[in-house]
């Protein structure tokens, strides 16, 4: 497993929302931009499933996925296998963060699920010579 590093997590924790890249297992792509995650640990990201569809059905068929976060012209592309919680105290804590959440903006949010990114590999998307290379 690869380790994210403090500024991997600093960038992660300051950006708002990330792109979380999958495919089915044809390899057709999806992307979608994701507000509610957070880090469990420097080898673990958490999402919240609200709204996931084909994001769901590609995980199911192929556990491989990509988040992306950036400031400014930094950035990283954190690649890892992913698994779906639906029960279990992850989840229920899942839940009660999303409602919450929910609260906080004055909308109703239900959380369907705990995806849980364990970091495999992470490389720079950052402009220049090294643009592209593995980091962890």
């Amino acid at each position: 497993m690869a380790k994210m590093s403090e500024r991997v997590k600093e960038i992660f924790q300051k950006q708002h929302d990330v792109v979380l890249a999958t495919a089915s297992k044809e390899g057709i792509p999806n992307v979608v931009v994701v507000g509610a995650k957070k880090i469990i640990d420097d080898e673990t990201i958490l999402i919240s499933d609200q709204y996931f569809d084909k994001t769901l059905a590609n995980m199911k068929e192929n556990p491989r996925a990509a988040v992306t976060v950036w400031e400014k012209t930094e950035g990283y592309q954190i690649k890892g296998m992913v698994s779906i919680e639906t029960s279990g105290p992850r989840f229920e804590e899942t839940m009660r963060w999303i409602e919450d959440l929910g609260k906080k903006f004055n909308v109703h949010l239900k959380s369907k699920g705990a995806v849980i990114l364990k970091i495999t590999d992470i490389y720079t998307i950052s402009p220049g010579d090294s643009a592209g290379q593995k980091i962890a």
